[in-house]
């Protein structure tokens, strides 16, 4: 009996192993579009989907940052700013940069990548702007995105591929980072310690005397400390991420979705499938607590 069972894991490990490499033809002829490519994620997908050459069509937040990217990438790339991509519009860039596309090709992938994670901290730091702030780019614009470019992803008979998170899954955080991941996953980079640290600052400051003596000065300093600790233990390895993403767009069998890190797929993905009410008691043994209770 167990000699079948795994004779049959073999066998369909084989198959998957064989199918998820088979690659698309004509990558030279497939356009990508992606969002957020001023760093992180996006910018380094778009110098791999280049190396492959694709022609990856890259919206960066600022004019700066697609200037740097072009000068990285080849020629069949076309780096844009965002203000210039609501200014003129897909195609508008498209032939404003000589890039030949007739309409009937359309578009063969759609990378939604940008997104922020500021301000993030426990909720009862925050107001409503703050949640709105992150789901308006998050998850709002990645609709807008998805929505206004679908048409496009359907000639081609293509791709969309939207970057969630762990925390898509398995919430253990303040603020709107947790729930637009949620919201990605519904619908369907990295930052440095300094900028996260001063943004739990800002945060603090801007809370009520109230809420800073429930939560305390203690409360604080530990949270501070989780964050730059946090921020050291994450591997500082992107393409484990892009990887994910450059096979979605280039095999012919992509897989539905992708868990990138074995700390994804070892703890936080099992973790999402305990009853709520294991995985509220590791949270709640594990977090910190507020000096007085809440």
């Amino acid at each position: 009996m167990w000699l079948y069972l795994v004779s049959l894991v073999g066998l369909w490990t084989l198959l998957r192993f064989f199918r998820e490499r088979q690659v698309v033809s004509h990558l030279q002829d497939k356009y990508v579009f992606i969002t957020g490519c001023d760093s992180g994620f996006g910018n380094l997908l778009a110098r791999q989907l280049d190396r492959r050459g694709m022609r990856v069509l890259a919206a960066c937040l600022t004019e700066k940052g697609a200037e740097e990217l072009r000068n990285k990438t080849s020629d069949r790339q076309n780096s844009i700013s965002v203000k210039r991509f609501h200014d003129c519009g897909l195609w508008g860039l498209v032939n404003n940069a000589g890039i030949s596309v007739p309409l009937f090709l359309g578009l063969w992938g759609l990378v939604n990548n940008a997104g922020i994670s500021v301000p993030s901290g426990p909720s009862q730091w925050m107001n409503k702007q703050n949640f709105a702030s992150i789901l308006d780019v998050n998850l709002l614009g990645m609709i807008e995105v998805t929505l206004s470019m679908l048409p496009l992803v359907r000639k081609a008979r293509g791709r969309v591929v939207n970057v969630s998170s762990i925390v898509g899954l398995v919430s253990f955080g303040g603020g709107g980072y947790c729930i637009s991941k949620y919201g990605v996953e519904a619908f369907s980079d990295s930052l440095s310690s300094a900028r996260l640290s001063s943004n739990t600052q800002m945060l603090w400051d801007q809370t009520s005397s109230e809420i800073r003596e429930i939560y305390g000065e203690k409360y604080l300093a530990s949270y501070l400390k989780m964050v730059n600790e946090l921020d050291k233990r994450c591997n500082k390895d992107l393409s484990l991420v892009t990887d994910c993403m450059e096979h979605a767009l280039t095999a012919c069998h992509p897989r539905t979705r992708y868990s990138a890190g074995w700390d994804a797929k070892l703890f936080f993905i099992p973790l999402s499938y305990l009853p709520t009410f294991l995985v509220d008691a590791v949270f709640y043994w594990t977090s910190m607590k507020p000096e007085k209770a809440l």
